[in-house]
Order: structure tokens, then sequence, then C-alpha cells
């Protein structure tokens, strides 16, 4: 550290340690998140919805209720990046964190949801303080949280459910996971203990160069950035939310193999397993070799297997069932994997925090937010999965666009002003 403050370099196992809390910190983000999908596939179509709605129109009424946290999500994009860009990384994590933590352990106890969202300030910490050879690597560990909140959501309910009886699950069970969200604001208070800001946001506070209002410059400087990265995020969000999302109810009902709740949990799970050592090779492998030709890779290989996904599923084997899954999920993370760093890559540290945050979260609704309605709503009208497939490939396709007309990121200066 220097006499002005501001730290010169974070040695190796520094970053492990962040990277291992973002880790963690995004692991029980997305827990809460993915508990909510899979209680608006599994539980709130009959638990919140009268009984003489028809079956198809609860779900789609109940998978909107889901979508409400995405449409949220650019409000406290907006807010929390303008402050991440203003009072530093870390102060706003910690603060999300705390949220997040006391509003969706109050789930357990209410029902009622909302959704900010830390994700963006964790991959910033990440991805700023990693060495440059790296950024794809350890900003991966952030996204492996994704992969890891889909088992321990999972986890969670497969535990209660199989511990309880059936009417004990849907009265009173299915609350339990959702408290032990509490562990959210322990983890707030190891970060504001444990962690200082990055380099990049100290060495700019210390210039006094902090943008006045990030979100408007963002806006102003990175419009470009900050659309393609929307388009770029699609091809994640869409096949990634009907694989977690959908799928269960899908795979649990007559119009689809209506084999066991604990069947489609179980290879949810699996997938989510596959996800995880293929998102970290994407994500070196982008270091090596750069992150946009894998993204656009795993965009055309997915938009190939979205026609496989659903015959798979129509099999009702276990086996085939989890292959359809986890190769879905494998092709995601060759995109998710070098997504940390390929989008913070694109912003000046000044706005980069609302830049990404903006990207992410148009993404987020566009893509994640509506998925599982528009699957439902196109199985609904044709009573058949082809829709549902274009559809992913749709998505895909536009991803192809949008990477490609951004250019290759690696390697670009991390403390640009």
């Amino acid at each position: 550290m220097t006499n002005t403050g501001v730290p010169q370099r974070v040695d190796e196992r520094s970053i492990r340690r962040i990277a291992l809390t973002a880790l963690a910190g995004t692991s029980i983000e997305w827990y809460d998140f993915f508990l909510y999908g899979t209680a608006a596939a599994l539980i709130f179509p009959t638990t919140f919805f009268p009984a003489y709605m028809p079956p198809a129109v609860a779900l789609l009424a109940s998978f909107s209720t889901f979508a409400v946290g995405f449409v949220a999500r650019p409000v406290g994009g907006i807010i929390f990046g303008h402050f991440g860009d203003r009072i530093g990384r870390k102060k706003t994590l910690v603060f999300a964190l705390m949220i997040m933590g006391a509003a969706t352990t109050l789930i357990g106890c209410l029902p009622t949801y909302a959704s900010i969202g830390a994700t963006a300030p964790v991959l910033l910490i990440v991805t700023e303080s990693a060495p440059p050879g790296r950024r794809g690597f350890y900003g991966s560990f952030a996204q492996v949280g994704a992969p890891a909140g889909v088992i321990l959501a999972n986890l969670a309910f497969l535990i209660v459910s199989t511990n309880v009886s059936q009417e004990a699950f849907m009265a009173w069970g299915w609350r339990l996971p959702f408290i032990f969200s509490v562990a959210l604001i322990g983890l707030a208070l190891f970060v504001q203990l444990r962690l200082e800001d990055t380099v990049a946001f100290l060495k700019l506070q210390r210039a006094h160069l902090s943008a006045r209002s990030p979100v408007l410059d963002a806006l102003r400087t990175h419009p470009r950035e900050i659309a393609l990265a929307a388009g770029a995020f699609l091809a994640v969000q869409v096949p990634f939310y009907i694989l977690i999302a959908f799928v269960i109810a899908y795979g649990t009902n007559a119009a689809g193999p209506n084999v066991s709740r604990s069947t489609m949990l179980a290879a949810v799970l699996v997938g989510a397993v596959a996800m995880v050592p293929a998102l970290l090779i994407a994500a070196a492998w982008s270091d090596r070799h750069g992150r946009r030709g894998i993204y656009m890779a795993g965009a055309v290989l997915l938009a190939a297997w979205s026609f496989a996904i659903f015959p798979l599923l129509d099999t009702g084997s276990f086996l085939w069932i989890c292959v359809s899954i986890a190769v879905g999920q494998a092709l995601v993370a060759m995109m998710y994997g070098p997504q940390a760093a390929f989008v913070a890559e694109m912003f000046s540290t000044s706005v980069r925090y609302s830049g990404a945050s903006m990207g992410y979260q148009f993404g987020a609704i566009l893509g994640g937010g509506f998925a599982p309605i528009i699957a439902t709503a196109l199985l609904a009208k044709f009573h058949h999965t082809v829709g549902i497939s274009i559809y992913m490939a749709i998505a895909c396709g536009i991803t192809l666009v949008s990477v490609w007309r951004l250019g290759e990121t690696a390697g670009v200066n991390m403390e640009r002003e």
C-alpha cells in the first residue's frame, strides 16, 4: 500500500479469498432466487391461486409473480449501480446482501417477494481485482454461484419434501428453505470486515474522478455496449430459466412426461452439477483464447440442442431427462463462464458498475423474467414444445449477433477512465 492509501496490487491469496467469497455470496443469492422459481413451478399455482383456476392459467399467474422480481431488478441495478460507482463496490455489496438476506428470509413468513440482486457488485469486485490474464477464470467463481444456488435450492426442497408429508410440505414445509437465507446477513458482515474495495475503484476515487451520475454517464458514453450486452445475455437467460424452472412444471404435468416431483428436482440438480466444471473450463479457455469465440460457439450449439431438449424429456426416463438438462446447462456455461469478465471489460472504471448492471438487468428482464411465462403460453397455445425450442433458438441467434458486434475484450486495461 502506498502513502495514498491505495494498494498497488492484490496478491494471489487475496484474490482467492475474494473469489471464494464471491462464490459464497452468489450461491446464496441465487439459492434465494431459484427457491422462488422452483416454488413458482411446484407450489404457488395451487397454494396461492384459487382452485377453480385452470392449471395452465394458475401456472402462468405463478410464473408472473416470478417475473416481477426481474422487472424490479433494473431499478435495483440503477440505484445500486449509481452508489457502487460513487461510494465503492464493497459498501454497496454489503448493503445489497443484507437487504436481500432479510427480504428473502421473510418469504418464509410472508407471501411476498422482492429482488434487488447482488450479482453485479460481486462480479465487479472479482473481475477488477483479478490479474489481466486470469479475469475470466476468477470472474467465473461468482458465476458458479448460479448452478451452486440451483443445487442448494433443489437439495433444500428434496430434503424437506422427503422428511414431511405431502400435506405438511404444501402447508408449511416449503417455507423452511426460505428461512435459511438468513445466512446472507452473516456473509454481508464478513464482507464488511474482511474485504477491501478494488484497486481500480480506489485509484479513481483518490483522483476524484468518480462520475457525478454514473448511470447517466454510462447511458451517454456506452449506449451501444449496454444494448448489446443485454442482447448477449439472452442465450444465457432464456434457456437457463426454462431448464431450471419451466421444465419442472412441464415434467410433472400431464402435458409432459408426468414424472414425480423428486425426479425432476433431481434431474435439475444433476444439470447444475454438470454446469459447474463446464463453466470454469469455458472461463479459463476465454483467458487464453478470447471471450468472443467460445461465447458464440455456445450460442450456436445451444440453438441446435434446443430442439433435442423436449423430445428427451418426453421419454420419461430419468437418464435421458438428465442428459437433456445437463447438456443444455453445459452449453449455457460456455457463455456464462466468460460473461463476468466479458461484460466488465466493456466499460471504463467510472461507469463500470452502472453499465454492467444495466446491461445485465435489461437482458434479465427480456430473457429470464419472461422465459417461463412465454414457454407456458406457447405450450398452452400450440400443445407442442416445438414453439418453445424455436423461442430458445431465436434468443441464441440474437446473442450470436450481439457478441459478434461487441468484438473481443480480453486483455483490455481495466483501470481506464
